[in-house]
């Protein structure tokens, strides 16, 4: 909570799968995780970024010579490159740093068994997406909400009307696990539809 980064996650399943591996000068916490259960960044494969902005995706700089594969949606995708002058005054790089390989859409998403379903949630960038398991009941929001707060829009690419129509479909999923890009995980389904509704609320009454 001391730096601004996000929360990174990590799936180990047939094939090892990470979430917003964060900002680069960060990402040494991420590093030692992986460490301490037996991974190293050339076991990682895919490589999953909720949305473009650099505390979520700036590390990715790190995989390039690594197998791991790089998704974004497309629309993010389209975001970063027509930002590509302010992201390279901001962080010194341009945007073909994050070039994704695989481009990401609305729908269902199957990896080596593992079933998922894209959920494209605007609102916060154009291009942000939730990753929802229905197997585990889990998703993650990116920066879409968190606990007790939602994703800010007053950033390039954000919309408040988009933000609002993303959060409402979250209530016809049916979720035990809600894990956000900031904060602390939910981990009990009454509790998360009562934090959904106490955002709906206080932000769009």
């Amino acid at each position: 909570m001391t730096a601004n980064n996000c929360n990174t996650y990590l799936i180990d399943g047939p094939i090892r799968i990470l979430i917003d591996p964060g900002h680069i000068d960060l990402f040494g916490h991420v590093r030692r995780g992986l460490e301490e259960i037996g991974i190293t960044l050339e076991d990682i494969g895919l490589i999953i970024g909720t949305h473009g902005h650099p505390d979520h995706i700036e590390a990715v700089q790190l995989f390039k010579d690594t197998p791991a594969l790089i998704a974004l949606h497309m629309k993010e995708w389209q975001f970063i490159q027509s930002m590509d002058d302010t992201i390279k005054a901001a962080i010194g790089v341009n945007a073909d740093a994050f070039t994704p390989d695989i481009l990401l859409k609305e729908g269902d998403m199957t990896i080596q068994h593992l079933d998922f379903k894209v959920l494209h949630t605007p609102g916060h960038s154009p291009g942000s997406i939730c990753l929802y398991w229905p197997d585990q009941k889990l998703l993650f929001t990116g920066d879409l909400v968190f606990m007790q707060g939602i994703g800010r829009t007053d950033l390039p690419g954000g919309t408040e009307s988009l933000l609002k129509e993303s959060i409402k479909r979250l209530d016809a999923l049916d979720i035990e696990w809600l894990l956000p890009g900031h904060g602390d995980i939910i981990g009990d389904g009454m509790e998360i539809k009562q934090n959904l509704s106490q955002l709906n609320q206080l932000w769009f009454r």
